[in-house]
């Protein structure tokens, strides 16, 4: 560590609390989804804090990119791996995460409550802004991520092989094709300006200690729920494999975990997209969306006990990667076959969120109503036009959503 950047050499123990709390306040009030939360980071650890360098930071973000898993939460712990080392990982991503992560175990059981006393129409709004709030993330990762003819039709191909082909073995086969085709067609991206110091205080012996159980657990969790069918096992096998494998973080998480939960009949489709709908209206990550479906399983563990699996196993992939990666990072984004693997992924996964629009968010959110589906469909279309032209934020777009649905979906 050079003698220049404090930052990169804190003291440990001194500076673990510290990181709580920033991250803490940063748990609160990070509203608006991970893009946001990047803004928020920014603010507080480049501009007020002084912990990084623009150009450090900068680096982090683009570390996030290229792993699989929710991209703030991952930028988070580096800040906190950097500030105080595996401590200050673990006090950034519980201080970052438990706000958001306790609001959602708390709409887990106000949801039956709340359905019985003032009735289902508010659900209903819920699942309508779900369909807005799909709409808008496909729009503009689109706009980013598949701008050019290769990249538009990697995602188009992606979204028709997950609609002829459901379910988790469909989208694990479109990000591995999608990297495939972006190595063999597509161009490599510039690797952007490189850190001006060190990026990690992780040392190399650790960092392969941590990829290693990153690969075994995502092969092991499978077969051990397989051979001994316990149900905890199998519970964190899917949150561990979602967590594992979805590339662009946020609402990419959708259908993957869709497919685990909903597909097996694990949980309801109508508790799925409220609960969907319900995350978009708190503060932090959206992967808290895990405590929530773990809380309503339809079979243990669920409750309080599901959700605490369900959190940690969707969460513990991006630690793993995180500091294994990391002091490996300078060399790796040079490498110009995994950018361009990378561009053939994150169209991909444009793909699939795509066919998710369509189902089960739409079909669910919006066709399932019979009748009243026009009514449904005019609260997507205002929540849709909300978030896109007037840039309301989606906490306040979910909350009118589900007062409509109050109103005209109400039964």
């Amino acid at each position: 560590m050079s003698g220049d950047a404090p930052s990169t050499a804190p003291d440990r123990a001194s500076n673990a609390g510290g990181v709580f709390l920033a991250f803490l306040e940063l748990g609160l009030t990070s509203f608006g989804g991970p893009i946001a939360h990047l803004g928020y980071f920014r603010t507080a650890f480049v501009e007020r804090r002084k912990w990084l360098t623009d150009i450090e930071y900068a680096d982090l973000v683009a570390l996030a990119q290229f792993l699989p898993g929710p991209a703030s939460s991952q930028v988070g712990m580096a800040i906190g791996l950097r500030r105080a080392g595996v401590l200050g990982l673990l006090a950034a991503w519980t201080a970052f995460t438990l706000p958001s992560a306790l609001l959602m175990l708390g709409f887990a059981y106000a949801l039956v409550p709340l359905a019985e006393t003032l009735g289902t129409g508010w659900l209903e709004g819920l699942k309508a802004a779900a369909v807005a709030i799909v709409a808008h993330a496909v729009l503009g990762m689109g706009r980013t991520l598949a701008a050019d003819a290769p990249r538009a039709t990697i995602a188009v191909a992606g979204g028709v092989v997950v609609l002829l082909v459901p379910g988790v073995l469909g989208q694990l086969g479109v990000i591995a094709a999608a990297a495939l085709v972006g190595v063999l067609w597509l161009r490599a991206s510039p690797s952007g300006t490189p850190a001006s110091g060190a990026v990690s205080s992780a040392r190399p012996a650790a960092a392969i200690a941590c990829l290693a159980v990153f690969a075994a657990l995502l092969v092991a969790l499978p077969v051990l729920a397989a051979l001994t069918g316990d149900p905890a096992v199998s519970l964190a096998d899917r949150f561990y494999r979602a967590g594992s494998l979805v590339f662009g973080g946020g609402h990419v998480v959708l259908p993957l975990l869709e497919a685990e939960t909903v597909a097996p009949g694990l949980v309801e489709r109508d508790a799925f997209l409220a609960g969907y709908g319900a995350a978009q209206a708190v503060p932090g990550p959206l992967f808290t969306f895990a405590a929530y479906l773990g809380a309503v399983m339809a079979v243990p563990p669920n409750g309080v006990v599901g959700a605490v699996i369900a959190l940690l196993a969707i969460f513990l992939p991006s630690a793993l990667l995180v500091v294994g990666v990391l002091p490996f990072w300078e060399r790796l984004r040079r490498f110009a076959p995994a950018r361009r693997a990378l561009a053939g992924v994150a169209a991909g996964v444009v793909g699939i969120l795509g066919a998710a629009l369509y189902d089960p968010v739409l079909t669910q959110g919006v066709l399932v109503h019979g009748a009243n589906a026009p009514s449904a469909l005019a609260i997507a279309l205002c929540a849709f036009a909300a978030l896109q032209f007037w840039r309301a934020p989606a906490w306040a777009v979910v909350i009118a959503a589900a007062i409509l649905g109050a109103l005209v979906l109400g039964g």
